[in-house]
């Protein structure tokens, strides 16, 4: 591109940006309810102006086209009857002349003589093409004085050409009914158009605004109120789908509330405990009575315990309370390797425990740390419940984790709640423990795309099923699915 044609397309640029500008100025401005009508009448008015124009020089052409042909007619009736200059009264000339017809005749290439004796339409070349048989007929409008003349001309023997001109008042004044009719009736489209589209909008946005102040009701109070459903189009499924997210902020509201009440009544005993244990080592040694070496040790050891619950319940907490999506990048792990390691660390808190596991290779993508984590809380779960010296079954096959102790199982008012969060039954809640353990376990197969079930009788312990997704392949490196995040 040229310097030159740069600097003449910099204007126009210009000007389509500015009224790009303007129209977003007046679109921010503007409700969706009048940009809606206002769109409509525009879509409108375009139609109807483009189906008037057409109708319009349709009409026109085919006036015209009757007008020639009639014109054509009387012409060669004229030429076949055998006029001549003066052939023609001077009464029959004034009629002709009244009637607003003029006639000529054209031989060769001149006006050879007026029959009617007017001279208002100039002859063209076009008139004597046809004299000179060029061609058989032609037919031109010529504007006079500011009226509109049709002149036709025919040919009336060798190198001659009989013309009759006509005044268009009657077409003229036809057409100006015609565009008066047209332009109305496009008016009239608009204003229908413009009601019918203000109408439609406001009434087709009510949902819209209800669900706007529903919206703004819920910033101001928090009151998390579904709105009433109406209908089964769109809207209504925005409708719904805007309770859903209502129903699911406030399950979430309800579920923090309740994580912190739990977690407030939780904290209290072994802060309370804490505390009593330091209250007392400060008044033995302001009273000037120091423990005894036993009775500091077992303080030392009460206060220890204490704050290693503190520390535990505090890492679940933290952990449950995240609630963010599984790591960004995953990685492929062999879950029996993950499960192998968790029996490890469990087996040096249980020395005295024997877990008997029967693992296969399964291929999974994930988080390890995670997915250690549910299973060690799976087999902490089974140690504290099994007897002294008992044995907790282990197994890995396709992709279920089974942890089975011979403990005295679970009571089947409390196996729907084992895996809420600070849930203990009535005998869990004289051994340590924070009711958090179950929870863990369920988001991190939640969180792997997996489940987590549980099946016991009382009397004959509790098995724990964890199902993860993934491939037991023949080789380590078969690609495996990533699970859903």
């Amino acid at each position: 591109m040229t310097d030159t044609q740069t600097q003449r397309e910099r204007p126009r640029r210009g000007v389509v940006e500015t009224v790009h500008q303007r129209m977003h100025q007046w679109t921010l401005r503007v409700s969706l309810a009048a940009r809606v009508a206002t769109l409509t009448t525009t879509a409108v008015a375009l139609t109807l102006s483009s189906v008037s124009a057409g109708v319009y020089v349709v009409v026109r052409a085919e006036l015209v086209d009757n007008l020639d042909a009639s014109i054509r007619v009387r012409a060669e009736q004229a030429v076949a009857a055998g006029y001549t200059p003066g052939s023609l009264n001077e009464q029959d000339a004034d009629l002709l002349d009244v009637a607003g017809m003029e006639i000529y005749r054209v031989e060769g290439d001149r006006v050879l003589a007026t029959l009617t004796g007017s001279t208002k339409v100039q002859l063209t070349e076009t008139e004597v093409a046809v004299s000179l048989g060029q061609q058989t007929s032609s037919a031109r409008t010529a504007i006079v004085d500011g009226d509109a003349y049709r002149v036709v001309a025919v040919q009336a023997g060798p190198a001659s050409a009989l013309v009759m001109v006509q005044r268009m008042d009657s077409v003229q004044h036809t057409l100006d009914r015609l565009g008066l009719v047209l332009a109305i009736t496009t008016l009239a489209g608009m204003a229908v158009a413009g009601a019918a589209g203000w109408a439609v909008a406001s009434n087709g946005l009510r949902p819209v605004r209800r669900l706007t102040r529903a919206a703004e009701h819920v910033a101001r109070t928090q009151e998390l109120q579904p709105i009433e459903v109406v209908g089964r189009d769109e809207l209504a499924r925005l409708t719904t789908s805007f309770n859903q997210m209502l129903m699911a902020l406030d399950a979430s509201q309800a579920q923090q509330r309740r994580l912190v009440a739990d977690a407030g009544h939780e904290l209290r005993t072994p802060l309370t405990s804490l505390r009593t244990n330091v209250e007392l080592l400060t008044q033995a040694s302001t009273a000037g009575r120091p423990l005894t070496d036993d009775q500091s040790t077992e303080v030392m050891v009460d206060i220890r315990a204490q704050v290693e619950e503190l520390t535990s319940l505090i890492g679940d907490l933290v952990e449950l309370a995240r609630d963010e999506p599984l790591h960004h990048d995953p990685e492929p792990l062999d879950l029996s390797e993950v499960v192998e390691h968790a029996i490890n660390r469990v087996q040096l808190r249980a020395p005295s425990l024997t877990f008997a596991t029967t693992l296969e290779p399964w291929w999974v993508v994930g988080e390890p740390r995670a997915l250690e984590r549910a299973v060690t809380n799976l087999l902490d779960n089974a140690a504290k419940w099994s007897p002294a010296e008992g044995t907790v079954e282990v197994s890995l096959q396709d992709g279920v984790v089974t942890v089975r102790d011979h403990g005295p199982g679970i009571a089947e008012a409390d196996l729907p709640h084992v895996f809420e969060r600070f849930y203990r039954s009535r005998e869990a809640r004289t051994l340590p423990g924070s009711g958090l353990g179950l929870s863990i376990v369920r988001r991190a197969a939640e969180r792997h795309g997996g489940t987590v079930e549980v099946e016991s009788e009382p009397g004959s312990g509790a098995t724990f099923r964890m199902t993860v997704p993934g491939s037991n392949p023949s080789a380590p490196h078969t690609p495996v699915s990533e699970p859903s995040q």
